[in-house]
């Protein structure tokens, strides 16, 4: 149970009126909550604890929190999988840049409207706390700049996505919101919008929080230096990266900084404590989306955005068979004789576990035939738990499931919930983002110690790795990296790396690939060799300029009369 944190509160369910930017201005959930009974300090303080629950709202056809088909399906770390390329066929379409269809009602539509349904949430709450004054609610000031921080994560989210979408905050009417465009601010005047959310949420909040799972000083910093690291790299109107903006650099360097310095984070000593529920919020944990179960409520608030992907053939979970890694993932994980990554090479052929090196992660990582599945030796993953081999190979993914023995999973009908929380920051992204900006900033010396504090925690990672007999079922050899030959060329291949293995199959591949500027060549080259290896993606195609971003919802489009323009290519 965790009621002693802020989600404790959200699986309350407070529910709240709502204004909206599209079609869902109509939506109204039902609740306790009007415009005339919001003005009390206990009302503001339960629509800042339903805008918390807003942002993990989501769902298997509506994602908001898990983006593993946006960013890593859609990327060259995962294939669908599945029962066949016909078994939630709209998934397939991410796979293959296939969504040039006007009609293409699911998944990123419901995206779009969940993130706007946890923007009105957090704009009701301003509402109801810009009425109030500081003797009424002494915390009025902190719950107004938490409300902005999750204001500037969905529209972060939002943009991240779609790229060209309106921004709205409290002060529009309902009409207003019908008014505004979602190109009215051009690409770096919408980041910096977002960006003030996130500036006043550092001006305004406290470094620590007495309630675990609420937005702090730290963890609004964090978030603005991803956002000024994604601003850095400015794009044209057809998504090409034009330049890289080093002011915006260094205001990552100085946000991290300021994380890093508190002394308040650090890596959890071994990798696998970011995967299980046992060693959530731990010391790695900057901002997630907060779950429980047990905690006093009927079905606890389980997150079911990952439930089709357990190993569908394992009798202890049954259902589905989705996200599983790709051929070229498990192979950039291979290691020369130094311990090294095979930068080049390391696609040449299929790894062979029982004779090559490689690289820890890859068993935090993928569920691979005879290793320990998910930290538990006495159950080794099984190629007959895959469902679909003769497509999508036999690799399945394993950082987004939980045991079946782990109090934090549940099973509905054929459906898997977990309360294991969503990690948005850890503490590995900020030392990873502030070792990218001095690389571009041509310092790339002081980023050579943050990179290898990486690969140090990854190469001792393995205590949890062990077979029953305390035998490894792959060979490890993970080193850091040496000072000779750390050019700006080299130290920018191993961030990009080392921000690939640490975060494989999390999602952030397919977002890092467009930050850069180098998704078509990367997706494309990936294809080529892939679909020889897996013929169902022979058709698969990325096109630059159109394939970065999401089409805007058709409906949005309709809804508003043409307001909003669609994105280029579509």
């Amino acid at each position: 149970m965790k009621s002693k944190y802020i989600f404790g509160l959200i699986a309350s369910g407070t529910l709240l009126i709502t204004t909206s930017c599209n079609d869902f201005l109509d939506y109204q959930p039902q609740g306790l909550l009007s415009s005339e009974n919001i003005k009390s300090a206990s009302a503001a303080e339960s629509l800042v604890t339903a805008a918390y629950a807003g942002i993990g709202n989501d769902e298997m056809i509506g994602p908001m929190t898990s983006m593993w088909v946006y960013g890593s399906v859609r990327s060259d770390d995962a294939y669908k999988g599945g029962g066949g390329v016909s078994d939630v066929a709209e998934i397939d379409f991410y796979e293959h840049y296939n969504l040039t269809r006007p009609d293409f009602g699911w998944m990123h539509p419901y995206t779009w409207e969940n993130f706007y349904k946890a923007i009105s949430r957090a704009n009701a709450a301003l509402t109801s706390l810009n009425a109030l004054t500081d003797a009424e609610f002494p915390l009025r000031a902190t719950r107004i700049a938490e409300m902005r921080f999750l204001r500037g994560h969905s529209h972060f989210m939002l943009k991240m996505l779609f790229k060209n979408v309106p921004y709205i905050d409290e002060k529009l009417s309902s009409d207003d919101i019908l008014k505004e465009s979602n190109v009215r601010y051009n690409n770096d005047e919408l980041w910096n919008k977002i960006g003030e959310d996130f500036q006043f949420a550092v001006d305004n909040l406290p470094q620590k929080q007495a309630q675990i799972g609420r937005a702090s000083k730290l963890s609004a910093s964090a978030y603005l230096a991803k956002l000024r690291l994604f601003q850095a790299y400015e794009q044209d109107a057809n998504h090409k990266v034009t330049g890289i903006n080093k002011n915006r650099l260094q205001e990552v360097v100085t946000l991290t900084q300021q994380v890093i310095a508190s002394g308040q984070y650090s890596l959890q000593p071994d990798f696998a404590e970011n995967f299980i529920a046992e060693t959530e919020n731990g010391p790695e944990s900057i901002f997630a989306i907060q779950y429980s179960i047990n905690d006093g409520t009927a079905a606890g608030r389980l997150s079911y955005v990952t439930g089709l992907n357990y190993p569908h053939g394992a009798p202890q979970y049954g259902c589905c068979g989705f996200h599983q890694p790709s051929q070229n993932l498990a192979n950039a994980y291979r290691t020369d004789a130094n311990g090294l990554p095979l930068f080049e090479t390391f696609n040449d052929k299929n790894v062979d576990f029982s004779t090559e090196t490689v690289d820890p992660r890859v068993d935090h990582t993928i569920g691979i035939d005879g290793h320990p599945y998910k930290y538990d030796a006495t159950k080794p993953f099984s190629n007959s738990w895959v469902r679909d081999p003769g497509v999508y190979g036999f690799f399945h993914t394993m950082k987004e499931q939980q045991l079946a023995t782990s109090p934090s999973y549940h099973k509905e009908g054929p459906f898997i919930g977990s309360s294991k929380n969503i990690d948005i920051i850890r503490y590995d992204d900020v030392l990873l983002m502030q070792a990218e900006a001095y690389i571009e900033l041509g310092q790339q010396a002081l980023a050579l110690p943050l990179i290898n504090q990486i690969r140090k925690r990854a190469a001792a990672s393995t205590g949890r790795l062990k077979k029953t007999d305390g035998s490894f079922a792959s060979k490890y050899n993970a080193k850091e990296y040496s000072a000779s030959g750390w050019t700006q060329d080299y130290a920018r291949k191993a961030l990009r790396w080392e921000r690939r293995l640490e975060f494989a199959t999390e999602s952030p591949r397919f977002f890092d690939l467009v930050r850069w500027g180098i998704a078509e060549q990367t997706l494309n080259a990936y294809i080529e060799k892939e679909k020889v290896r897996r013929p169902f993606l022979a058709t698969a195609k990325f096109t630059a300029g159109r394939d970065e971003y999401l089409p805007i919802p058709q409906r949005e489009i309709s809804f508003t009369k043409g307001l909003y323009v669609q994105n280029p290519g579509y």
